[in-house]
């Protein structure tokens, strides 16, 4: 990277177009098993006080974009809490450890959110052990490359619709009488929404479905002095990706974006950051794309 006191960094540039070997992992992808590993703003993201004293819960906060906020909330201050189904624990604790290298207080919280009891159980468990819930980022979620509309069994839709939607409406439904005013929710939505693809074609509906979650709330909520607003990633390397079943795409990925690369989710973190902060007081109801110059 180039010294910024003397000139910009060309964004094709600043994270380098590494080659992606074919890889194939069964979902949820671990960041271990992914080649090259992401990079998640461990050596790079400096905090600037704009978090203090809050606490934090984000859904798959264990990797991908998920770690990459969760590092960046406690190195502006924040407590987090990351929640992890059972195989991604390694990724959890490691990303709970960044957490309290910044002097942060940790907690990882390990289920399933197609469970109804357990996502709505969440907010309780992080006001028990934080005393607050200031920030909530409600980004995980699952999507599986499709071969067509007519080879998709029921169970699977359902995995889909469960982990990426009704989730966040439990846990919404659960959080929101003891949010405060000055509360932010944040949803990880997707370029999906306005660009779908046909192999995605049910990701792609949640996605867009959680667009209009935020449009549609943003006028109650902000009667209540809480703010609601969705990121829209591009294409980004995370354990999705080679965890979505199409190996063959995977050295392929994000190089039709218009820098010529994916996203690493370190360049991701900052948008949830502003979201999160007081610097966004007038903000509620947008959606932020974060995609590299494709049009949402």
């Amino acid at each position: 990277m180039s010294d910024r006191t003397n000139e910009p960094d060309n964004p094709q540039e600043v994270h380098p177009a590494e080659q992606k070997p074919p890889q194939d992992q069964d979902a949820p992808g671990t960041t271990a098993e992914t080649e090259p590993s992401p990079d998640h703003g461990e050596q790079t993201y400096e905090g600037h006080g704009r978090l203090e004293g809050r606490a934090a819960l984000i859904t798959g906060g264990d990797s991908g974009i998920g770690r990459a906020v969760a590092i960046a909330f406690s190195r502006e201050g924040a407590d987090v809490a990351l929640t992890h189904v059972a195989k991604e624990r390694e990724d959890a604790e490691s990303t709970a450890s960044l957490v309290q290298d910044a002097g942060r207080k940790a907690l990882t919280l390990d289920g399933d959110l197609r469970d109804e009891d357990y996502a709505a159980s969440l907010p309780r468990r992080v006001l028990d052990e934080f005393g607050r819930l200031d920030v909530l980022v409600l980004n995980a979620a699952y999507q599986q490359a499709r071969d067509g509309i007519d080879t998709v069994e029921t169970a699977e839709f359902d995995r889909v619709l469960k982990t990426n939607l009704y989730s966040q409406f439990w846990i919404l439904r659960a959080a929101l009488p003891h949010l405060q005013p000055g509360a932010s929710i944040i949803i990880t939505s997707s370029i999906q929404a306005a660009q779908p693809s046909p192999s995605l074609f049910d990701y792609a509906m949640t996605k867009a479905a959680q667009v209009a979650l935020v449009k549609a709330l943003a006028p109650e909520l902000g009667e209540k002095g809480i703010r609601i607003n969705a990121v829209a990633p591009g294409p980004v390397w995370t354990p999705l990706i080679p965890s979505t079943g199409w190996p063959g795409h995977v050295p392929e990925f994000g190089k039709d974006s218009p820098l010529g690369r994916p996203a690493q989710p370190a360049e991701l973190a900052p948008a949830y950051v502003l979201l999160a902060s007081d610097e966004a007081s007038y903000i509620s109801g947008a959606v932020v794309p974060v995609t590299g110059g494709q049009p949402f």
